[in-house]
């Protein structure tokens, strides 16, 4: 597929966050521009952290020959949710990136291992998070590698329209396909499955909102020890429904594709596109309702609007038998 981008390829970046999309097709391509991108870190003087398959990061070692400027980190402490993603890299970037020296990341997202729509939605929306996120870091550029052995040409442009720049020749383009900082525009979510729960909370409700939650969940097959997490996540959303969404909310909970998902809708709106993503700080009041639902579930999607108020779905895997 022929993506848009600047006739000039030789354009010179903006001095903020840079944000490339780097399409391949096999081990060798990916192999030659990541090379590439960490080549043009090191004779800056950059450092680099480099997030990526096990496989592809065993492949960049034997390459780097131990090279001290460039860390691998393990992905798997971030966990599968997209929304943990921003902190995790805002963590690396910092503990590597001492003094204010540059930094350079490659991050490899896996787009195959999408568990389902919802998944596979939510990390699209993470990578155009990305762009918010780090908008006024100079000292800071990602790579992300993308597979385009399957030549599923719709799901690449989707993935092309989350980044400002694309890797072509070696060099960082112009992307004219991006979306812009404001033009993100959200999978509608789908109706919950029929039979599904539903409970109208206002003040003095939590306890109802726990053991409905705790009841529906078991019943649906989520682990006992996962229980605990998901009753703290939803009195955490639900919570911030009787603060800010207008002092009361409804919950539905089903399960659906080996996922239980709880539902909170009200009347707030979230303005902060960011909110939960981003770790709180030890002075901050309020604010960690979203953060622990992050680490708490395996899938959060927010949608919110001032004309038709908040939806968070929460969503927490069920063991398929063995």
């Amino acid at each position: 597929m022929s993506l848009s981008v600047t006739s000039k390829p030789g354009t010179e970046p903006d001095p903020s966050f840079r944000h490339e999309l780097y399409p391949y097709r096999d081990d060798a391509q990916f192999l030659t521009g990541t090379l590439n991108f960490v080549r043009e870190a090191l004779e800056a003087g950059e450092a680099v952290i480099v997030a990526v398959p096990s496989e592809k990061a065993s492949a960049l070692r034997d390459e780097l020959a131990g090279e001290p400027a460039v860390t691998f980190v393990e992905t798997s402490a971030a966990g599968a949710n997209p929304g943990r993603h921003i902190a995790a890299w805002t963590a690396w970037m910092s503990e590597h990136g001492e003094g204010g020296r540059p930094v350079r990341g490659i991050g490899e997202t896996a787009w195959r291992q999408a568990r389902n729509a919802a998944h596979l939605s939510e990390l699209r929306y993470n990578e155009w998070l990305l762009n918010r996120a780090f908008a006024h870091s100079p000292a800071w550029s990602m790579l992300c590698p993308y597979d385009t052995a399957d030549d599923d040409q719709d799901a690449l442009r989707s993935v092309s329209r989350c980044h400002p720049w694309i890797r072509q020749g070696g060099q960082a383009v112009r992307n004219h396909d991006y979306l812009g900082s404001d033009g993100y525009a959200f999978d509608a979510l789908p109706e919950p499955c029929d039979p599904f729960q539903e409970l109208a909370y206002t003040r003095g409700d939590l306890s109802a909102v726990r053991s409905t939650v705790a009841q529906c969940a078991s019943q649906a097959g989520v682990p006992e020890a996962q229980l605990p997490k998901l009753a703290l996540a939803c009195t955490e959303i639900a919570t911030n429904s009787i603060r800010h969404g207008g002092g009361s909310g409804t919950l539905r909970t089903w399960a659906k594709d080996a996922t239980f998902l709880c539902e909170f809708r009200d009347d707030g709106y979230i303005s902060d596109q960011l909110a939960g993503r981003t770790r709180p700080t030890a002075d901050q009041t309020g604010g960690r309702g979203l953060w622990l639902a992050h680490q708490l579930c395996d899938l959060v999607e927010i949608r919110s609007t001032r004309d038709r108020g908040t939806t968070v779905r929460l969503h927490m895997d069920i063991p398929l038998p063995r």
